[in-house]
């Protein structure tokens, strides 16, 4: 465990159930106020939570979660409990536990395995313990829960009735497991429903990426040449953000229609060799692994910072950093410097992890209110339909994203047009439109 790491979980662990004890009450309090602030600007999870309290649609349901350890996760958590659910919380990054935020939900009575700043030892152990619950339904970010489960858990599949995941690098991962027939049980990408992904993804990394760097490093943006690699719907976020900052932004790109949008957008373009000699600020959000590589950190000038916002941190080569630096060290929370031979000085935020939830707080509450309510209505959905569906990745079925954003617009207080019967006519006829 990284020094300063709190022992595991805050809690002593015997047997089955697990016996919860908190060591620091003063942490619980905190935990509980940043929830409830969180709690305020999450008004879609609230009305299931309420819901779910009446009807009870996940008794006795065991449900395993992989998640960041945030205040909204902990809104989810209790969401998940109120309709019955038996939940085991691991984290999905050892950076990103809050750590006040687990101690309020062990005091709960909700087993949480996860400390921030945990070793890689740890992190898989808290896994192994949150599976220890033998799920029916895992709740994945990344798919590491799943990962573990087909490679070193296999016993487990006899209870597994399906899954979610939260992540664009999830479903990949998953995606490829299903191409190749080792998917052994069904899983929804929550990840891909467009009440997550175009906000969440957007509006929720794009600012609270900029918040983490901002944190670890207090630059001022304006004037900085700032290069987003990869421009999927992170990348978007993010790129609008560093430009509302006063950044000159410039994208790099494999994908020539992502490409396409962020020229058709107003940015600058290129590959990013030819880019690596001017940037001040580099952030990843890809999904991919290399993508910022030894021969780009030759050319990078005195000063450039890199971070990351894709979800495990192989998108800067590390190990390469490491090979051509000379000496490093910490010079602020967060932040490591990298002295090349030739006196260089490069800046890696966060470990290269997730810098929004390694140096800030993750997402605003207001956009996971819309993601984790998918993640809350699809464990309904397969608690219902579930032995109605093979191994395969799924997508959020359609009447459950519309119900979201209709929830979501009705707590903000907007009111949309509704059709009219002739419009809806109109709209299912294939007649000639006259």
């Amino acid at each position: 465990m990284r020094p300063g790491a709190r022992p595991s979980a805050f809690f002593v662990c015997r047997g089955d159930p697990v016996e919860h004890h908190v060591k620091d009450l003063s942490l619980v309090k905190q935990g509980r106020l940043r929830i409830e602030w969180a709690e305020a600007e999450m008004p879609v999870l609230r009305r299931i939570r309420e819901r779910f309290t009446r009807t009870r649609p996940l008794a006795n349901l065991r449900i395993a979660v992989c998640l960041h350890v945030t205040t909204e996760t902990a809104n989810l958590m209790r969401t998940l409990v109120a309709g019955g659910a038996q939940v085991r919380v691991c984290a999905s990054n050892p950076l990103s536990t809050q750590d006040d935020v687990a101690a309020a939900l062990v005091e709960d009575q909700i087993a949480v395995f996860a400390v921030k700043g945990e070793d890689r030892d740890t992190y898989y152990r808290h896994i192994r313990q949150a599976l220890d619950i033998k799920p029916q339904i895992t709740m994945d970010d990344g798919a590491d829960l799943v990962s573990t489960i087909h490679s070193t858990r296999v016993e487990l599949l006899r209870d597994l009735i399906g899954g979610t995941e939260e992540t664009t690098t999830g479903v990949i991962r998953l995606r490829a497991m299903a191409k190749d027939g080792a998917l052994k049980y069904p899983i929804v990408a929550v990840n891909d429903a467009k009440t997550k992904h175009l906000f969440d993804n957007r509006y929720g990394t794009g600012q609270s990426t900029i918040d983490g760097l901002l944190r670890a490093t207090n630059l001022l943006l304006a004037g900085k040449t700032f290069v987003v690699c990869g421009y999927g719907s992170c990348g978007r976020g993010l790129a609008l953000r560093a430009r509302g900052m006063g950044s000159r932004v410039i994208v790099t790109e494999v994908s020539p229609l992502h490409a396409l949008e962020a020229v058709m957008e107003g940015y600058q373009v290129l590959p990013l060799a030819a880019v690596a000699m001017e940037g001040d600020i580099f952030i990843t959000v890809t999904g991919n692994r290399g993508v910022i590589r030894r021969e780009h950190f030759e050319t990078m000038k005195d000063g450039a910072v890199l971070g990351n916002s894709g979800h495990f941190n192989v998108e800067i080569d590390i190990p390469a950093l490491e090979d051509l630096a000379e000496s490093t060290r910490e010079v602020r929370p967060f932040v490591q410097e990298y002295r090349m031979r030739d006196g260089r000085r490069l800046y890696l935020l966060a470990e290269g992890r997730l810098l929004n939830l390694a140096a800030a707080e993750g997402h605003p509450a207001a956009v996971m209110d819309m993601s984790f309510a998918n993640q809350a209505l699809v464990v309904e959905y397969l608690a219902a339909h579930a032995k109605t569906l093979a191994p395969a990745v799924y997508t959020v079925p359609a009447d459950i994203d519309q119900s979201v954003a209709r929830l979501k617009l009705d707590a903000l207080g907007i009111r949309v047009d509704e059709l009219t019967a002739e419009q809806r006519t109109y709209l299912q006829s294939w007649s000639e439109g006259t």
